[in-house]
């Protein structure tokens, strides 16, 4: 794992939790302290970039976009040949890993969510030109320790960052508008907070466990006349669908426009 930021340190101890071998993982940080808090939690040992281009089988890159280019210039000269490297940087394109990297390096790109952090994580794979059927397999078989994998093309990861990778900002903000709701019309904080949270919580779980359409399941709770009809009227007049719709689509945009300037890199 070059990079144990939450995202990355949430992946290592998925691993460890799935039942890898803490002696097959290992973590490059660039920052001391950040080291030496996943060293005390996951035990797992840390290696420079160049010790881990050396000896690892599979390379997972999980720093900011920023910091993408000079981790790059480190790695490339001290990568093995065949050497999987899979980005969970989020708007960089496959093309940029290629081009920095030793020709013919397998590449996978990932989109993951933040999720991961408790195992919940929706991640959305695309494979490079050198990428084998196996090496994406493999990353499907490590993400599948943190959550959900889905294969998408890559044409399709600006739009997946907007949906899920973004994604879980939405709920949050739902979350946080619904409890401010709640305190308005009179519940304590707490209260409010365990409320909606939990009410979140089963809604997601009926939707996966049911397998209903969203639409039969609102219906379900709408009668003529009630409560519900009277909120879902109130957020179409005020252009709720709407909004969420331009959201995610700023979001594709921006993401199509980070990989823009990466490419020009």
């Amino acid at each position: 794992m070059l990079g144990a930021g939450k995202m990355g340190e949430a992946l290592l101890a998925g691993l460890l939790k799935a039942g890898h071998d803490s002696d097959a993982l290992c973590f490059a940080e660039r920052y001391p302290a950040r080291a030496a808090q996943v060293s005390e939690r996951l035990g797992l040992r840390q290696l420079s970039v160049a010790q881990a281009a050396g000896t690892a089988e599979v390379l997972v890159i999980a720093v900011k976009p920023q910091d993408v280019e000079a981790l790059l210039a480190e790695l490339a000269p001290a990568l093995r040949p065949g050497t999987l490297v899979v980005s969970l940087c989020a708007g960089l394109p496959i093309g940029l890993f290629e081009a920095k990297l030793p020709a013919g390096t397998p590449v996978v790109r990932v989109m993951p969510n933040t999720p991961m952090v408790v195992a919940e994580a929706m991640s959305a794979i695309s494979p490079g030109r050198f990428a084998s059927e196996e090496q994406l397999a493999e990353v499907e078989r490590l993400l599948s320790a943190v959550g959900l994998v889905l294969r998408v093309p890559e044409a399709q990861q600006d739009a997946v960052a907007a949906l899920s990778g973004t994604g879980p900002a939405y709920f949050f903000y739902m979350v946080e508008a619904m409890i401010e709701a709640g305190v308005l019309v009179g519940l304590p904080r707490s209260i409010a907070s365990e409320l909606v949270v939990q009410t979140a919580l089963g809604a997601a779980r009926m939707l996966r466990e049911t397998g209903e359409h969203p639409v039969a399941l609102r219906e379900a709770v709408t009668s003529p006349g009630g409560t519900t009809a009277a909120a879902v009227r109130e957020l179409d007049r005020h252009g709720a669908r709407a909004a969420l719709s331009a959201a995610i689509e700023a979001a594709r945009d921006r993401a199509a426009e980070l990989g823009r300037l990466a490419h020009s890199m």
